[in-house]
């Protein structure tokens, strides 16, 4: 269960029940001269005595006052209500004239607020680190922001206690305070470090779950300063708001403004006042164009250091993934918020909660799986059980396995191994029949008391509602994902009635030669679903030969709108192939009256005027005259509009054509003779001609033009 944060994604601001980040109500006790000085404060705000300075140095100490105006992790919205809480006074609240003459109104702190402070101080002291994902558009410098959260220290070759774990990158404590001093971060920071997830975008947010929630706790929406919110940003956005979870916007490549003079790894505001004017102009130009394109997605922002409604507003911290700028401000928020907003769900647990990120074979370890343990701790010889393609997987933990620290690269043997780890780290776990385990599936410990096959149960959960989604026909397309969110992304896309396209089948990883075989046994059934669309995974040169061989297509693509892009035009493609296929064989239905004065050639090859009085006229028509026991005159070779050669007329048009018989008998066939200008002529559909037309020219003919084959077939006397 996540932070109930709900208010800061309405539109429609609704008022809160304050709370202490841990979620525990406060008891208020406000005295008459408490209330009368805080009314005394409002009054002197409305007049306008007090003054926003941007100028003033943000203090990172000022967390520990603002009021963030959130909701208690884990409070129910509903039911809940609001409480008065106490204005703390800081120097900006408290006129000067009155602040030295104003008295505490502090009180002696009873037994109820003693044992809430000591609840709090032990959560503080028990925090895991607060996990984190990057996302947004294509090339907003999502890849860069990464390395330069991670490497910036590293390339300079202080390691500074980063260390590079399994699919993670943590940021102890110390090292963030280290690289944000600049921001008079002396303020206490109460989680051990921070956990960076390395795969930037959607994968290490929506495709990795953990017990149903999310893996992160915090995001950073990275948004491109140059192009706004793009596509893919508004999809994250989504994601976040459907997730409920908190995100800070990285406005990145300011050093992309024209003249910017970029400073190394500087503070933003630092930065900013180093700049022409020119540049700050055009740099809070830009800034109010996102601020607005947030707002018409019902979002409010704010630069972080001049929001003065943290619990209603998002905050924005410009940053350059090139010259590191704002970076600092980045690492800092992201901290204090998370430890000011998410006490409860940081509070280190025992229950172990973790998630597979990735399966891969090492050499000298065989199949092993990369995990995020977010909370808990694994031991050596643990009984797991993880979610498999063929079924729960009931192993036991070999070996824990994290990489060497930085420093420490020239040690020999890749790895360390651990008896046990604490969470929340990136992980390497070595163990029997991981082979078909699933990314991004939770990972379970069986412990002394727990039914191994309810823990199986409990696994394999995940997989009930991808399952649910292949088509029972058995007619389709079979999907291939990198992990197990990312192909239920894909299903659910397969699946919208915009694009409705049938699964068959389905796998997660690598496009395998049996992969291809599975999707091959569709060539019997249907062609065009003889596809595999690969979804963020890689195809292995054995299933791309057999593939060819087979004539199996494999679409790959890392953004799902551009593999339905490449599968529509395929099929597209497959349609007017079977088109020219079918052209002789398919007739289209019309209804021809003779023009009287019109007739150029009446015998082989005809040539007359006509009015097409119902349906479509085609090059390549067999024409017939049912009034004259369904005599067969020939096919049509070619139609005149307006002096001018068409492939087609239609309903109402006048045209030339000249009909050619196609044997003898046909050849022999005479205006004047064999019918005349009062019989009509129609297009000579068979059984055959009506099944070519359904199959591949269905939304060619209206309604009506349907209507009219359905008459020529009672017609013809066709079954």
């Amino acid at each position: 269960m996540g932070l109930q944060n709900g208010p800061r994604y309405q539109t429609k601001k609704s008022k809160p029940a304050h709370h202490q980040a841990n979620g525990i109500k406060i008891e208020e006790h406000v005295d008459a001269k408490g209330k009368e000085q805080e009314e005394q404060e409002e009054v002197h705000e409305e007049n306008g005595m007090e003054e926003d300075d941007d100028d003033e140095e943000w203090d990172a100490k000022s967390w520990d006052d603002v009021n963030l105006n959130v909701k208690g992790a884990f409070d129910d919205e509903e039911d809940s209500e609001p409480e008065h809480v106490v204005k703390k006074e800081t120097k900006s609240s408290v006129p000067a004239s009155r602040s030295a003459d104003a008295k505490p109104t502090s009180q002696p702190m009873n037994s109820h607020d003693v044992e809430n402070k000591k609840i709090q101080t032990e959560a503080e002291e028990n925090l895991r680190s607060p996990i984190c994902c990057i996302m947004g558009h294509v090339d907003t410098g999502k890849t860069k922001l990464l390395d330069c959260i991670r490497g910036t220290n590293v390339q300079e070759g202080e390691a500074g206690g980063i260390t590079q774990q399994i699919g993670a990158t943590y940021f102890p404590a110390e090292n963030i305070r280290e690289r944000t001093k600049e921001l008079k971060a002396d303020a206490k920071l109460n989680v051990p470090g921070l956990l960076v997830i390395d795969t930037p975008g959607h994968e290490s947010f929506t495709n990795l779950r953990s017990r149903g929630s999310g893996l992160c706790d915090i995001a950073i929406l990275v948004v491109d300063i140059m192009h706004g919110l793009e596509p893919q940003t508004i999809e994250s956005l989504n994601l976040l708001r459907m997730r409920n979870t908190e995100f800070i916007v990285a406005l990145n490549k300011v050093d992309r403004l024209y003249a910017w003079k970029a400073q190394r790894n500087a503070p933003i505001r630092k930065t900013l006042k180093q700049q022409s004017k020119d540049v700050q102009n055009e740099f809070d130009r830009r800034l109010m164009e996102v601020i607005t394109q947030f707002k018409e997605q019902g979002l409010n922002t704010e630069l972080y250091y001049k929001n003065k409604d943290m619990g209603e507003t998002f905050n924005i911290v410009p940053t350059s993934a090139i010259s590191g700028e704002g970076i600092p401000d980045l690492l800092l928020l992201l901290i204090q918020w998370s430890q000011k907003t998410m006490i409860e769900k940081l509070t280190f647990r025992n229950e172990v909660q973790c998630t597979v990120l990735e399966v891969k074979v090492i050499e000298g370890h065989g199949t092993t799986i990369d995990v995020v343990l977010v909370n808990g701790v694994l031991h050596e010889g643990d009984q797991i059980v993880v979610c498999g393609l063929q079924g729960p997987i009931v192993t036991t933990i070999r070996a824990l396995l994290t990489p060497h620290p930085m420093k420490e690269l020239r040690v020999k043997g890749t790895y360390l191994h651990h008896k046990e780890i604490k969470a929340a780290q990136g992980i390497k776990i070595t163990g029997q029949g991981l082979e078909h385990a699933i990314a991004g599936t939770g990972l379970y410990v069986v412990g002394r008391d727990d039914d191994v096959e309810d823990v199986k149960e409990s696994a394999m959960e995940d997989m009930k509602s991808v399952m649910s989604r292949i088509d029972k026909s058995g007619e389709g397309v079979y999907v291939q994902a990198s992990t197990l969110g990312s192909l239920e992304a894909l299903l659910e896309f397969l699946k919208s009635p915009a694009v409705s396209i049938p699964v068959s089948g389905i796998g997660i990883g690598p496009v395998h030669k049996k992969d291809v075989m599975k999707a091959s046994v569709m060539l019997e059934k249907k062609k065009e679903y003889a596809t595999i669309l690969a979804f963020d995974v890689k195809v292995t040169p054995e299933a791309r030969e057999l593939s060819e061989e087979l004539g199996v297509k494999i679409f790959i693509a890392d953004i799902i709108y551009h593999l339905f892009d490449q599968f529509k035009a395929y099929i597209q493609n497959l349609k007017e192939e079977k088109k020219r296929e079918a052209a002789d064989e398919a007739v289209f239905p019309c209804v021809l009256e003779i023009i009287p004065e019109c007739i150029f050639n009446k015998k082989d090859p005809i040539i007359m005027g006509v009015d097409v009085l119902e349906g479509i006229l085609k090059v390549g028509t067999p024409l017939c005259v049912p009034q004259k026991d369904y005599i067969d005159l020939g096919r049509i070779a070619s139609i005149e509009f307006n002096k001018k050669a068409v492939d087609y007329a239609k309903k109402g048009q006048k045209v030339a054509i000249k009909i050619v018989g196609t044997n003898a008998e046909e050849q022999q066939k005479m205006h004047g003779r064999h019918f005349d200008n009062d019989d009509q002529l129609v297009s000579h559909i068979t059984r055959r001609s009506i099944d070519i037309l359904k199959v591949n020219y269905r939304d060619d003919l209206s309604i009506e033009d349907w209507r009219l084959v359905v008459k020529l077939k009672t017609l013809f006397k066709i079954q």
